[in-house]
This record gives structure tokens, C-alpha cells and sequence, in this order.
């Protein structure tokens, strides 16, 4: 696998400060793609050693809250058999940092042992997960009001409690930015 990018101290793509994890290759190719460049599964550097050790080393400081993988597509097959014991050492060398994983895909699918998408790595993978923001982006319901997602067909995924209950159950955000909006609002003066 390969990783396009590392964005540290990264505030966008989950709760709290994050380490952000961008991996290549996606066969998804959503139009209206903010990160077509990590489409190519070559693009960017190798996902070593040496880059698992700094992911990991930058998950340290305790302001950090966790670490987010995007894309590229981490659920693509090749990019899940990398990753899945890349998120397993994380939860053993950074206990209390939460994982969050975007994915073009639904979880119902990954799930299904049918899919193309499902892997013998997919849930190991998905234990190591506490938040998957899934669905592919639909430019045609972008949504910059939305909080961690860009279309209004995405959710946002409490995958602990869905692997438990069988279902998909969604993740609830902190009562004080659930309620609010950032659409536009009106000025009373």
C-alpha cells in the first residue's frame, strides 16, 4: 500500500485533533472527488516501517484524540490486508486515541461475504474501527453544512455498537454541534 499523505494536528476528518492518514488507490472515482490525486494506488510514498512508526509516534501527545484514515479508498481490497494490522498495533500501542475510516463504500456491503469488497482481513479490520463515515460522495448532494462527510447520502457509523447489534447503528456527535446548524442563518439587528 501506499500513503499519499499525513496530515498531523488535522481538526477536519473526525472529533478533537487528529492524526489523518491518507492512503492511495480507489477504484470508486467519485466526480466531484476533492483528493483525485490519491486515486493512483502508486501515488505517493510506500506505507513502511518507517511511516507506521511515525503514524503511530504522532498519536502520542495527549491532545492528539485519534487518527483518521481516508483516501484514496482504505476499504479497497489490497488497502484493507495493509491496513488491518496497521489499525490492530495502533489500538495496542495507543490505547485511548479513537480510529475513523472514510470509505466509499457501505458498511452493508463490506459486511456481506458476497461482495467484492469483502476481504478476509474486512472484519478484523472493521473491530479496529470506532467511527466509519460511509457512502461514496454524490456531488449532486454535496453539503458543506454537514459536519465529517461532504454529501448528504453519507453517514457517520458508531461501528462497535453496529457490529454488536447487527445493524447499523449511527454514531451521536456531541449534543452541542448535533444541534447546530451551519447553514446560513439570518441577522437581526
Amino acid at each position: 500500500m501506499n500513503c499519499a499523505n499525513v496530515k498531523y494536528c488535522d481538526i477536519a476528518n473526525g472529533t478533537g485533533v487528529r492524526t489523518s492518514l491518507f492512503v492511495s488507490g480507489c477504484t470508486h472515482r467519485c466526480p466531484g472527488c476533492f483528493n483525485e490525486v490519491a486515486w493512483d494506488f502508486s501515488y505517493g510514498d510506500a506505507f513502511d516501517e518507517a511511516l507506521q512508526r511515525e503514524v503511530i509516534d504522532s498519536l502520542a501527545p495527549s491532545y492528539i484524540a485519534g487518527l483518521s484514515v481516508l483516501g484514496g479508498e482504505p476499504m479497497e481490497p489490497s488497502n484493507q490486508r495493509a491496513l488491518a494490522p496497521f489499525l490492530e498495533r495502533v489500538r495496542a500501542e495507543c490505547p485511548g486515541k479513537d480510529v475513523w475510516v472514510y470509505t466509499g463504500d457501505v458498511l452493508d456491503e463490506l459486511l456481506d461475504p458476497a461482495s467484492p469488497r469483502h476481504t478476509e482481513v474486512t472484519e478484523r479490520l472493521l473491530r479496529s474501527v470506532d467511527v466509519l463515515v460511509d457512502g461514496p460522495f454524490v456531488q449532486e448532494l454535496k453539503d458543506i453544512t454537514l459536519r465529517f462527510r461532504g454529501s448528504q447520502n453519507q453517514r457517520i457509523i458508531d461501528v462497535p455498537r453496529s457490529l454488536e447489534a447487527g445493524r447499523t447503528v449511527l454514531w451521536e456527535d456531541d449534543p452541542v454541534f448535533a444541534q447546530h446548524s451551519m447553514g446560513r442563518q439570518e441577522l437581526h439587528l
